[in-house]
C-alpha cells in the first residue's frame, strides 16, 4: 500500500510567519512570558507543541492581569480589531503584531472604502476571529454573511457598495454570493468586487482536486474549528468520496485501511507538516 503526503500541504506563509515570530520571542526573550491572544492557529497539536516550549494562550479579559515589564503579547495571524490595540496601548503592554500580511491588506482596503462612504459587504463568517477584526476596522458598519439572500433586507441596493471576502473562503461560493448579489442591484456599476480570498487557498483547491483523484482514500487532517480546513476538506470530499476528516491521530485506531492501494494524507493551511508525517508513520505501523 502506498502512503502519500500531499506536497502542497502544510502552513501557508501567514501562519508560518506567526509561528516563527512566536518561537523567536520564546527563544530570545527569556525570562519574559510570551502570550498569544486566542488560539494561535486552529490546530490542537501545534498549540500543544508551542505550549510545551513556553507559549501561553490568553483572552483579552486576561490582559489587565499581565505584568507589563515581563510580558510580550503575540497578535495572531487572524488579526485583531482596533479595540484590542487600544487596550494593549492603555495597559502599556509590549506586543508583536503577527497578523497575516494578506489579512492586513484586507483590513486597509476596508478602511479605505469606509472612508469613501462605501457600503461594505463581507462574504464570511461573522464570528470568525478574522472577520471580527474586519468588522472592527469599519466600526461595525458592514454586512457579513455566507448567503447573499440573508442580507437582502439589510443592504441598500441603490448605494455604491463593495463586496470583499474573508481570506479563507471558497472561491466557488464567493462567486455564487457575488452573482446572487449582483442581480439585486439597480445598476451593476454600483457594486465593486474585491476578490480578497488568499491566492494560496485558491491554488490549494486546484492542487487538492488533483491529489484527491490520484489516491484511493484521502485522510484530511485539520482542527475542527479551522475555517479553511472545512473549505479544503469539502474540496477533497467532492472530488473523492472516500475522504475522511480527522483532528487527532487517535481517530484512526479503529479504521480499516487494508482495501486500498494508495492513501493520501493532506490538511488545512493551519495543519503542520510534522503532524502529517506522524499520521504517515502511524499508518505504516498498522
Amino acid at each position: 500500500m502506498l502512503i502519500n503526503i500531499d506536497n502542497s500541504a502544510g502552513f501557508c506563509f501567514g501562519v508560518l510567519q506567526t509561528i516563527e515570530k512566536a518561537e523567536n520571542n520564546i527563544k530570545n526573550e527569556i525570562p519574559k512570558n510570551i502570550y498569544v491572544l486566542g488560539e494561535i492557529i486552529h490546530n490542537a497539536a501545534e498549540i500543544k507543541r508551542l505550549n510545551k516550549i513556553g507559549l501561553k494562550t490568553i483572552q483579552i479579559s486576561d490582559l489587565s492581569k499581565l505584568e507589563k515589564e515581563n510580558s510580550i503579547v503575540i497578535i495572531r495571524a487572524h488579526g485583531e480589531p482596533p479595540a484590542t490595540y487600544n487596550v494593549l496601548n492603555k495597559l502599556q503592554l509590549h506586543y508583536v503584531d503577527a497578523t497575516c500580511p494578506l489579512v492586513n491588506q484586507l483590513q486597509h482596503k476596508i478602511i479605505n472604502y469606509y472612508r469613501k462612504q462605501y457600503q461594505i459587504i463581507i462574504f464570511g463568517k461573522s464570528e470568525h476571529p478574522e472577520v471580527i477584526a474586519l468588522r472592527g476596522v469599519c466600526e461595525e458598519n458592514c454586512f457579513v454573511g455566507l448567503e447573499a439572500s440573508d442580507l437582502f433586507d439589510k443592504i441598500d441596493f441603490t448605494k455604491k457598495s463593495v463586496l470583499l471576502s474573508q481570506t479563507t473562503m471558497s472561491l466557488d461560493r464567493f462567486m455564487l454570493f457575488h452573482n446572487t448579489l449582483c442581480e439585486r442591484f439597480n445598476s451593476k456599476e454600483l457594486l465593486k468586487i474585491e476578490n480578497t480570498i488568499c491566492k494560496f487557498m485558491i491554488n490549494r483547491e486546484t492542487e487538492l482536486k488533483e491529489f484527491a483523484k490520484k489516491n484511493d482514500l484521502i485522510i484530511f487532517v485539520a482542527g475542527r474549528n479551522s475555517s479553511n480546513g472545512k473549505v479544503l476538506y469539502n474540496v477533497c470530499k467532492s472530488t473523492n468520496d472516500r475522504t475522511i476528516f480527522i483532528e487527532d491521530i487517535n481517530e484512526l485506531e479503529y479504521q480499516k485501511f487494508t482495501n486500498f492501494n494508495s492513501i493520501g494524507i493532506t490538511g488545512a493551511t493551519s495543519t503542520p507538516r510534522w503532524y502529517l508525517d506522524k499520521v504517515k508513520l502511524f499508518l505504516k505501523k498498522i
